[in-house]
């Protein structure tokens, strides 16, 4: 599979707009990332659809920070690395950890509201977690953030919002060491725009709908991973991708999250036949990490040939007033989580892996950036501990805005030199085939996640990596053109994760070979990167 530097040609009467700071993305981290720029010169923001479209208002169990004085920076780091599986990067994790508790307090400057118990934080409990060190807003604590930052940022004089923009390519010199910009396509107007700024900062999330069952929105199609790899950046750690074991069964692509922290204030799983099961997994039962509560969930389901196990929240004291989101949608679909059980199976989640940074947010690639979800500093390792990713997208936001001297002091590029650096023999041309990008999609979808789900094997892998290249030859150009960009992307990532999955040859985290059951710290401790030729 080829895949091209550019998806689309630049035309000379192509509307060109400047900027200081351009953030593709409206979650948390790009939001955040915003907010802090604004203070040393103009920012555009960039969202896909519409600021209510990201997997930040989706995120319903808080945000992890060492705040309690009993709680220590510390025991946070020792806990990430300990749910990481030996591949975290001690340095990002340190920033996390030690930065964190900072930025969580200018969250609540900023107008973030999270519950509080006799005049303190409430702090909440989590799997993988030593300590109770997770804020929350009932459980929709992503939202609340979410609220927050929109706020601010809506009313800074200094930033500029445009919805429904979507990223095509990045833009930048003929070597790919230098970015100036990004095309952008108007969805509503249905033309193109070119973007140019001294700083663009990737904060477009993750890749959640590369699977047939996801908790991400629509919205989280791999975009800005796949853009950074067509203009020369790097992607690591792709095989590592987190299936959230609670989530509301349905037959939909998009499912609803049954938040981590109900486990932690003590719900537990039943498998159909009324047996509890996670004691035969692990010593922490429910409140195993992720990737092990996932897999039994699974196992259990193929035990008593079910598509689901259930979670049973009743004897939680006052569940319907600590979880109310989580009730009104189970209400909805006929659940009463007072006195029913809920039936749930995994679904994905979290990629741990993306656009290869520092820990300052660089790509590599001057003048390009990127943080949260789609960025991989490496914080995770091979599996994100709960409620760090909303704290990683703030603390790596503000990493970059620490640059915001050396960025100002770039020259602003010129229109003509855009379509000087450009070469047009590097735009993508699809064959000529039948599908189209929908018919694409729901295929990519069930193969990624009948053989690249949570349990591999090498047979599975290869047959996906076959089944991929056929549709990817059967593509043909969509009139659809945001639906066009989209499978594109898609492709590009999911060929990616099929590799480094067919490459590592152990199990580890959110990676289970069924071939390669054990983890295999002598041959596999590293990571695996890569980068478009």
């Amino acid at each position: 599979m080829i895949i091209s530097r550019y998806l689309e040609t630049l035309d000379r009467d192509t509307p060109v707009i400047n900027t200081d700071f351009l953030i593709i993305g409206g979650g948390i981290a790009g939001l955040f990332t915003a907010l802090k720029a604004s203070q040393h010169g103009k920012v555009t923001i960039l969202t896909k659809k519409t600021l209510k479209d990201s997997n930040t208002g989706l995120a319903q169990g808080g945000i992890a920070a060492a705040v309690h004085e009993e709680d220590s920076p510390f025991l946070h780091l020792e806990d990430t690395l300990e749910a990481g599986a030996g591949l975290c990067n001690i340095e990002a994790v340190d920033v996390l950890v030690r930065e964190g508790p900072a930025r969580v307090r200018e969250l609540i400057q900023a107008g973030a509201r999270f519950d509080m118990k006799d005049g303190s934080i409430s702090l909440a409990r989590e799997a993988a977690h030593s300590k109770a060190r997770i804020l929350h807003a009932a459980d929709a604590t992503g939202e609340a953030i979410r609220i927050a930052l929109a706020g601010q940022c809506e009313n800074s004089a200094d930033i500029t919002i445009y919805e429904n923009q979507f990223l095509i390519d990045i833009l930048g010199d003929a070597n790919q060491d230098e970015c100036y910009g990004a095309l952008v396509y108007d969805v509503k107007s249905a033309s193109k725009l070119i973007y140019t700024a001294k700083a663009v900062i990737i904060a477009t999330g993750g890749a959640g709908q590369l699977y047939k069952y996801t908790t991400n929105p629509d919205v989280a199609t791999g975009d800005g991973m796949a853009a950074v790899f067509r203009a020369g950046g790097r992607l690591k750690d792709m095989e590592f991708i987190q299936f959230h074991p609670t989530v509301l069964f349905s037959y939909e692509t998009q499912r609803f999250l049954i938040s981590e922290a109900v486990r932690g204030e003590g719900a537990l799983l039943y498998n159909t036949r009324g047996e509890r099961f996670m004691a035969k997994y692990d010593s922490l039962q429910e409140l195993a990490p992720r990737d092990v509560v996932s897999r039994a969930i699974l196992n259990e389901m193929l035990e008593t040939d079910s598509e689901y196990v259930y979670l049973s929240m009743m004897d939680i004291p006052g569940v319907e007033d600590r979880f109310p989101n989580i009730y009104r949608a189970c209400r909805q679909k006929g659940i009463d989580i007072t006195r029913d059980y809920i039936p749930v199976s995994p679904a994905a989640h979290y990629i741990m892996g993306g656009i290869e940074t520092s820990t300052r947010g660089e790509t590599g690639i001057y003048g390009l950036y990127a943080c949260g979800e789609a960025a991989c500093t490496g914080v995770h390792g091979a599996n994100r501990l709960a409620s760090n990713s909303l704290l990683e997208g703030i603390v790596f936001g503000q990493r970059i805005v620490d640059n915001a001297e050396e960025i100002l002091y770039r020259r602003r590029i010129k229109a003509e030199e855009i379509f000087k650096n450009f070469d047009r023999s590097w735009v993508f041309r699809p064959q000529a085939g039948k599908k189209t990008s929908f018919e694409t999609k729901v295929s990519l979808q069930a193969i990624m996640w009948d053989n690249v789900g949570i349990i591999r094997n090498e047979a599975g892998l290869k047959k996906a990596y076959q089944q991929l290249e056929k549709i990817y030859n059967n593509l043909t150009y969509d009139d659809d053109l945001l639906s066009y960009y989209e499978i594109i992307n898609m492709l590009t990532i999911a060929r990616i994760i099929v590799q480094a999955a067919l490459w590592r040859k152990e199990s580890r985290g959110g990676h289970f070979r069924s071939d390669y059951p054990e983890r295999d710290d002598i041959r596999w401790l590293k990571h695996m990167s890569f980068v478009s030729c």
